[in-house]
């Protein structure tokens, strides 16, 4: 196994962030890109939202025959039921989104201008729920997770399609999130960009590690690890925790704008959720 290692790309992007920042997001997604266009020749950008299983083809007969009988049928089925349940004053989940909640998840997470701030897709299901005076759900798994799921579900194959309006304050989120994703952390002081950018592809233990580009096409997951769907934060607190870093609460700012930059950096790909992973 090679030792995984800070690439001349990660330091500038990260010790020269003030230069890096110049970029535009249109720049950074067209030299994310080209990054593993060049590392992965010959694999389409499309393929990317299978994530790990666009670059290695031995796993990938193992996980096509997973998913003739998907793992997250039945949490899939119990997410569109919640959908479609009407809370105690009589209304659903479709009164809170544009389109009745269906066919939307490629535009998430979005900036909203009238409060500020970088709004997910779990985050506005939460709350919908205390609008109409229901408890919020815990944001990692289950309940969220599930009807999370059923929503992504509606948008598949339509392509992500992440705006950073002319704002400066989505301006700013969006650089938070770059930042976020190159900046190393934790005891093991690896970012995430050392393991999903630098070293895409690449063995730790026994496992592949996968390319960024196309990662939250497929989310909610459902990961064999946990035996169930979890959100992208989830998936970021487990992340945090592997380099030996604390995590941040999930919906936090900080995962809030990572999940801005980190799903920019897919537009164009088409939505393939949920889908099973390791």
């Amino acid at each position: 196994m090679r030792k995984i290692a800070l690439t001349a790309t990660a330091v500038a992007l990260f010790a020269g962030l003030p230069l890096a920042a110049q970029a535009t997001p249109a720049d950074d997604l067209k030299s994310f890109r080209e990054h593993f266009i060049k590392m992965f020749p010959g694999v389409p950008l499309e393929e990317y939202k299978n994530g790990v299983y666009a670059i290695n083809a031995d796993a990938r007969s193992s996980w096509e025959a997973i998913e003739e009988f998907p793992p997250y049928e039945d949490e899939l089925e119990r997410g569109g039921e919640l959908f479609n349940t009407p809370f105690a004053n009589g209304k659903t989940y479709a009164s809170c989104f544009p389109n009745g909640g269906k066919g939307i998840r490629q535009n998430y997470p979005y900036f909203d201008s009238a409060s500020g701030k970088v709004k997910t897709l779990e985050q506005e299901i939460n709350e919908c729920r205390t609008t109409n005076g229901e408890k919020p759900l815990g944001w990692n798994k289950g309940d969220i997770a599930a009807i999370s799921a059923y929503m992504a579900s509606t948008s598949n194959g339509k392509k992500l399609n992440v705006k950073v309006p002319n704002d400066p304050r989505a301006l700013e989120a969006y650089n938070r999130g770059k930042q976020f994703f190159y900046a190393k952390r934790g005891q093991l002081n690896l970012s995430c960009a050392n393991c999903h950018y630098d070293n895409a592809g690449r063995m730790v233990r026994a496992d592949t590690l996968s390319p960024a580009l196309g990662h939250l096409s497929h989310f909610p997951v459902y990961r064999l690890k946990w035996n169930g769907l979890g959100t992208a934060h989830r998936r970021y607190g487990g992340c945090n925790k592997q380099v030996r870093a604390k995590p941040f609460p999930a919906q936090s700012d900080e995962y809030r704008a990572l999940e801005y930059f980190h799903t920019y950096m897919s537009n164009g790909i088409s939505v393939n959720a949920p889908s099973s992973r390791k």
